[in-house]
C-alpha cells in the first residue's frame, strides 16, 4: 500500500490580527512573486497551493505559510487506483520532484497579466510614475496659470482690485492642492510615504526633493500602495518633454538678464567716471579764458 498524499489548501482566510497587505507582501517573498500575482488566492475560492506532499512535509509547509499570516489547511489527497489496461508508455522526460516543502509551486499562482491601479488626479490615493508626474505638474501650472492670469487681468482691467486679488489667491490655492496630490502619489509610486511631501517646506531640501521625485524610478511591481500605474500615453510623453522646453527658456532668459544687468553696470559706471572727470578739464578750460591781470605798480601808490 503507497504512503497517503496529502496537500495544502488556501481560501483567503487569514489569522487573528494579521492586515490582509501584510499577508500579501509575506506570500509574494514565500513564492518569490509579485504582490499582483497573490491576488488570486484571496478570491475566496479554494485554491491548492502544494499537491503530492507526505505528512510531515505538508506540516513543514503548513508552518512556513502561518508565518505569512495565512490561514491554510492539509487535507489529504484523494486515493488513485491504477488501471493497468490505460497505461501508455511516456514519450517526454517526467519533471523532477520537489526535493523541498518551501519550493515555490511549479504552476502560477495568479494570472501573469499586471492590473493597473485607476488614476485619480485630485486625490492621495494610488500611484503615478516620473513621466506622468511631470506631465501633471505643467498641465496644472499652465492651467491655473492662465485661468487666474486671465480673469485676474480682466478684472483689473475693469478696476476691480479686491475681486482680481481674490481670484489669484484662490488659482494659487487650487494649484497648491493638485500639486499636494500629484506629488503624493508620486511618493507612493516610490513605495514612500505621502507625508514626507513636507519636506518640500525644509530649506535647502525643498529645492532638491522635487528634483528627486522627478529622476528617482518607482517600483516596478504592485507595493503596500497598490498596483502600478497604467502605461504612458503619448500626451503625457509630450507633456513631460515639454519641461526642457521651459527649463531652456528659464535658463535662456536668465542668462539675458544677467548680461543686461552687467551691460547696465558697465555703462553706470563708464558714465559715472566721465561726469567726475567733465569739471576738471571745464574749470582748466576757464582758467585759461580769463584774461591776464594788469601788473599792480605798489612804488607808484
Amino acid at each position: 500500500m503507497s504512503e497517503k498524499r496529502f496537500k495544502i489548501v488556501f481560501d483567503g482566510a487569514l489569522l487573528p490580527g494579521v492586515e490582509i497587505t501584510t499577508a500579501k507582501l509575506n506570500l509574494a517573498e514565500l513564492f518569490k512573486c509579485d504582490v499582483s500575482a497573490i491576488e488570486r488566492l484571496f478570491s475566496g475560492e479554494p485554491v491548492a497551493l502544494k499537491h503530492n506532499l507526505s505528512q510531515a512535509d505538508a506540516h513543514t509547509y503548513l508552518t512556513a505559510l502561518a508565518k505569512t499570516g495565512v490561514d491554510a489547511r492539509i487535507e489529504a489527497e484523494p486515493s488513485i487506483e491504477l488501471d493497468l489496461s490505460e497505461v501508455k508508455p511516456v514519450t517526454a522526460p517526467l519533471p523532477e520532484a520537489d526535493t523541498s516543502p518551501y519550493a515555490p509551486p511549479r504552476a502560477p499562482v495568479g494570472e501573469v497579466n499586471t492590473t493597473f491601479s485607476e488614476l485619480k488626479v485630485f486625490s492621495v490615493q494610488g500611484r503615478i510614475g516620473r513621466l506622468r508626474y511631470l506631465a501633471w505638474s505643467l498641465a496644472a501650472l499652465l492651467i491655473m496659470g492662465g485661468v487666474a492670469g486671465t480673469v485676474g487681468l480682466g478684472l483689473l482691467a475693469s478696476d476691480n482690485m479686491v475681486l482680481a486679488a481674490i481670484v489669484c489667491v484662490v488659482g494659487l490655492l487650487a494649484y497648491f492642492y493638485v500639486n499636494i496630490t500629484i506629488s503624493v502619489q508620486r511618493l507612493h509610486d516610490l513605495g514612500w510615504s505621502g507625508w514626507l511631501w513636507f519636506l518640500n517646506l525644509v530649506p535647502v531640501v525643498g529645492g532638491l526633493f522635487p528634483i528627486a521625485m522627478a529622476v528617482i524610478p518607482g517600483n516596478p511591481g504592485a507595493n503596500r500602495y497598490g498596483a502600478p500605474q497604467p502605461p504612458n500615453s503619448t500626451a503625457v510623453k509630450v507633456l513631460a518633454g515639454l519641461w526642457l522646453v521651459v527649463i531652456a527658456v528659464v535658463f535662456v532668459g536668465a542668462l539675458a538678464g544677467g548680461l543686461s544687468a552687467v551691460t547696465q553696470e558697465y555703462e553706470s559706471t563708464m558714465s559715472s567716471s566721465y561726469e567726475i572727470d567733465e569739471p576738471a578739464e571745464n574749470v582748466e578750460a576757464d582758467d585759461a579764458a580769463q584774461p591776464a591781470l594788469p601788473p599792480v605798480d605798489y612804488e607808484k601808490e
